[in-house]
């Protein structure tokens, strides 16, 4: 149970990422409130709290939700993120990842709110010589999304250095898995994360798994990616709020774990955890991918120490998998 705040807004909590940590929120005493505009979200995704469909580009509304619920905090989840659909339409990354944000930061600003947690990417890199981004590397992105992403990370350092705003800002990398629980996942019908297209390919959702780039200077020539749990995901964002609670500075964190797969790697523990054999069609590489990136944890296992229940590709996929077939049920 908290002991120092009472109510989180939870903008884009409607989402895959978001809906867990609406979840955590809830089941550890929180009062969530949520705000998402349901363009990739799901309403009964949100299990906790006050719901209020809103977008960011509509400053009054923003505004009438933030006067009415007076959180204590924020965590910021509401981006367009699909890194290839950012290569093809750029400005519509920008002015929601960054004009919308921006909006949002302005409404807090006017109303006192000053915690703050962000979620970035480890597409603010870009490529890594030997493929381990440490938080203090030089931030390179190769593709809007991550533009976006590392302007917002510049525009808080700016705001925390002449106000009491404070934030914490997550670099994620590759999120997977679903709810251990089974009651959340992803459900983006054009979902492009590697776990999800594979697991949809074994159920037979899709016809066969697409396989971007054989030719990258890796051990088999395909991406090497630091998969994470969105459950322990959904832990780092309770610890951040913790920590920036407890005193802590403003900051930027990794949120992996540390070690990298590759997608061959991927696809045939997919195989293995299902028992299903699909179809693997091997093409040429996406715009916008580095051919490997993995996240130094050490500085986020210092500070924010927060749990790491589902460290294992095999236990990621499993859950992925679950969640497919429960879909599959439903539907």
């Amino acid at each position: 149970m908290p002991e120092t705040i009472t109510k989180v807004l939870v903008t884009g909590g409607a989402g895959y990422i978001g809906s867990h940590v609406v979840k955590l929120l809830g089941n550890r005493g929180y009062q969530v409130v949520t705000l998402d505009n349901l363009s990739t979200g799901f309403r009964d995704a949100v299990k906790f709290g006050e719901f209020y469909q809103a977008d960011l580009l509509d400053k009054e509304s923003l505004r009438a939700v933030v006067a009415k619920e007076q959180p204590a905090a924020v965590m910021h989840f509401a981006a367009l993120s699909i890194v290839p659909d950012s290569v093809a339409r750029p400005l519509a990354y920008y002015r929601n990842n960054v004009l919308g944000t921006v909006n949002l930061l302005e409404v807090l600003q006017e109303f006192g709110v000053n915690n703050f947690i962000f979620s970035s990417s480890a597409s603010v890199y870009g490529i890594i010589s030997g493929g381990f981004a440490a938080e203090d590397c030089r931030l390179a992105p190769i593709n809007p999304y991550g533009h976006t992403k590392a302007m917002m990370e510049q525009v808080m350092a700016d705001l925390a250095r002449v106000t009491a705003f404070k934030y914490i800002a997550l670099r994620y990398f590759n999120v997977a898995g679903a709810d251990p629980e089974g009651e959340l996942g992803e459900r983006k019908p054009a979902a492009t994360h590697l776990v999800t297209l594979a697991t949809r390919a074994a159920a037979r959702k899709i016809p066969r798994l697409e396989v971007y780039g054989t030719d990258y200077p890796t051990p088999d020539g395909t991406c090497l990616r630091d998969y994470i749990h969105v459950s322990d995901l959904a832990e780092a964002h309770l610890a951040a709020l913790a920590y920036l609670l407890a005193g802590g500075e403003s900051d930027v964190f990794n949120v992996g774990y540390g070690r990298g797969y590759s997608v061959l790697e991927v696809v045939e523990t997919v195989r293995q955890v299902t028992g299903q054999d699909f179809m693997v069609v091997r093409t040429g590489r996406r715009p916008g991918d580095p051919p490997a990136l993995v996240a130094d944890v050490t500085k986020s296992r210092a500070l924010l120490n927060f749990p790491l229940r589902h460290d294992n590709l095999e236990i990621i996929v499993r859950t992925a998998w679950e969640w497919e077939q429960k879909l599959s049920v439903e539907t």
